[in-house]
C-alpha cells in the first residue's frame, strides 16, 4: 500500500528473544513527528478491525533490583484482519519512555506484542445504518487504516465518510496516501469491488497551517460546513452511524455534538449510533 524499507531478515535475529516478540519487516517515517511500521503476524492472532493491542519494548533496569519490565501501550492495529502483517501508525514524543525509543526501529528488530486483541471501533458495536462517519485526529487514523480495507465496511454501509484533523499539511500524507492506494490498487479493486471503494468520501483538516480546509472538524459539523460542503442534509439517527478515534478534546467535544443530533453511544455488548475508541488519547 506505501513504500516501504526492505527488510532482510537473517536467520539468528529472526528467532525470538523478547517475551511475545515480533520481528519488524518495514518501518516509514511520514514527518519528523510521525512513523508506521509493519511486523509479523502470530499464526494464533484472530482480531476484528478496528481493534487494538498492547505493543512495545522492554523497559530500562531498576536502579536496585536490575529487574527489566516490559514498557507497552496501546496501539490500533492499523492493518486490516485479513492482512499476514500487522501494521501501527504511531507518534514520536522525544521524552516519552516507549516512543522515544520506539521510533528508532529498523527492519530486523523485535518488538513485544501481547496477541489479546480488544476495542470499540468494531461493526459489532453499531446498529444497522446507511452511512458511516469516521472522526479522527492525529494517529488516530489507524484504526479506519483498518476499517477502510476491511470489506464488511462497504457491505454494510453505502457511504463511508472519513475525516481526518491534524495541525500541518504534513501530518495528513499518511491518510491521503493510504486513500488514494487504496482506490489504486488492483488488489483492493479485486477484493472490495471499485464500486465499493468509490463510496469513501475524504474530508481532512488542518487546524494550524493553512490548507484547503482549516478548522477543528467538531465547528465544522456545528457550523455545518461539512454538510455544505459534501452536499448532504445532515446528520440523523435513521441513517448515520459514526465511529471515533482521536485526542481526548475531540472524544469529549465530538460526544455532545453527536448526541445533539441524536445519536447514542454504543458498545460491543450493547450496539448503538456511535462508539469512541477511549482507548487511544493522541
Amino acid at each position: 500500500m506505501t513504500e516501504h524499507t526492505p527488510v532482510t531478515l537473517d536467520t539468528a535475529k529472526a528467532v525470538p528473544t523478547l517475551p511475545d516478540a515480533r520481528t519488524v519487516t518495514s518501518v516509514k517515517h511520514w514527518t519528523d513527528r510521525l512513523f508506521s511500521f509493519r511486523v509479523t503476524r502470530p499464526a494464533s492472532l484472530r482480531f476484528r478491525s478496528g481493534e487494538f493491542v498492547m505493543i512495545g519494548l522492554m523497559g530500562e533496569p531498576h536502579p536496585e533490583t536490575s529487574k527489566v519490565k516490559p514498557l507497552l501501550r496501546a496501539y490500533s492495529i492499523a492493518s486490516p484482519a485479513w492482512d499476514d502483517e500487522l501494521e501501527f501508525y504511531s507518534i514520536k514524543v522525544q521524552d516519552g519512555p516507549l516512543t522515544s525509543r520506539l521510533q528508532h526501529i529498523q527492519p530486523g528488530d523485535e518488538i513485544i506484542l501481547r496477541p489479546k486483541p480488544v476495542g470499540t471501533l468494531v461493526h459489532d458495536a453499531l446498529l444497522p445504518g446507511k452511512r458511516l462517519w469516521l472522526f479522527s485526529t492525529g494517529t488516530g487514523f489507524a484504526p479506519f487504516a483498518s476499517l477502510l480495507r476491511e470489506p464488511e465496511t462497504y457491505e454494510k454501509f453505502d457511504e463511508v465518510i472519513i475525516t481526518h484533523t491534524c495541525r500541518d499539511v504534513a501530518e495528513l500524507e499518511y491518510s491521503r496516501t493510504l486513500i488514494e492506494d487504496l482506490k489504486a490498487d488492483e488488489m483492493m479493486h479485486e477484493l472490495i469491488g471499485v464500486e465499493n471503494l468509490a463510496k469513501i468520501r475524504y474530508y481532512p483538516t488542518t487546524t494550524r497551517e493553512q490548507s484547503p480546509k482549516m478548522g477543528r472538524i467538531t465547528t465544522l459539523l456545528q457550523d455545518g460546513t461539512v454538510f455544505r460542503d459534501l452536499g448532504i442534509d445532515g446528520i440523523t439517527v435513521e441513517t448515520d452511524r459514526a465511529m471515533v478515534c482521536g485526542s481526548m478534546g475531540l472524544n469529549v467535544d465530538i460526544r455532545a455534538v453527536l448526541e445533539g443530533f441524536g445519536l447514542e453511544e454504543g458498545a460491543n455488548s450493547d450496539p448503538k449510533h456511535y462508539v469512541v475508541e477511549k482507548a487511544f488519547v493522541g
